[in-house]
């Protein structure tokens, strides 16, 4: 029986990430293609089969190895402008992610949850500390954010942590995540693996797993007065 709910933040209870670095590579007038090459490379080692304990830049951020200005002066030195210099590296992951935006009914899915009785939890690779944080305690008993734990998915330590938190075993939990590779982890320890790709199919999925509505009822309709 599914008794709590483990979820990802960026891109599942955000908008997605494309849009946000959309915007983002617009703003700052970055090489679109050259930051694409260049991401591409790094995050996947980062998520490759026997990387976790690489040397990875992006490890480092995610597991609060190293600080946010030094990975913002790494990053902007790797990167270009369509006038050929660097971008401005001060303040360059808080515009990257300034595009994100909350999707309400996955926080109404996750507040309906806990009514019903589950334990929530969120898991987070942070890239610095860019989250809305108002309100959260509606949503989630627990909070884990990689760069505070020095844990980051998709090691196994950060799953059995969050586990541990709500005080549930891995058959009991469902993982939902956007990144394939995070939830291929969860899944070979035993939880619920669902990956997100689409708002009302996931919430859709959440609702059979646990045999509950997670949605507001439409309001009734009226008839016009005759």
């Amino acid at each position: 029986m599914v008794k709590g709910v483990l979820i990802d933040w960026g891109g599942v209870l955000t908008t997605g990430l494309h849009e946000a670095i959309a915007e983002w590579l617009d703003a700052d007038g970055i090489d679109a293609e050259h930051y694409r090459e260049l991401m591409e490379e790094l995050i996947r080692h980062a998520y490759e089969q026997g990387a976790v304990l690489g040397e990875n830049p992006i490890h480092a951020l995610e597991r609060g190895e190293v600080d946010v200005a030094t990975f913002e002066r790494d990053l902007a030195a790797r990167l270009v402008t369509l006038h050929g210099v660097p971008p401005v590296a001060d303040g360059l992951l808080t515009r990257m992610f300034a595009g994100f935006r909350p999707v309400q009914p996955m926080y109404d899915m996750l507040r309906a949850a806990r009514e019903a009785g589950m334990a929530t939890c969120l898991v987070s690779n942070s890239w610095g500390n860019h989250y809305t944080r108002d309100g959260w305690e509606h949503y989630f008993d627990q909070v884990v954010i990689s760069g505070e734990v020095g844990m980051r998915k998709p090691e196994p330590r950060i799953f059995h942590h969050a586990l541990g938190l709500v005080g549930l075993r891995p058959q009991e939990c469902v993982f939902i995540d956007d990144i394939e590779a995070n939830i291929d982890a969860a899944r070979a320890l035993g939880l619920v693996g669902l990956h997100h790709r689409d708002t009302d199919a996931t919430i859709a999925a959440l609702e059979t797993l646990c045999e509950l509505t997670l949605r507001p009822s439409p309001p009734p309709t009226t008839s016009a007065p005759v």
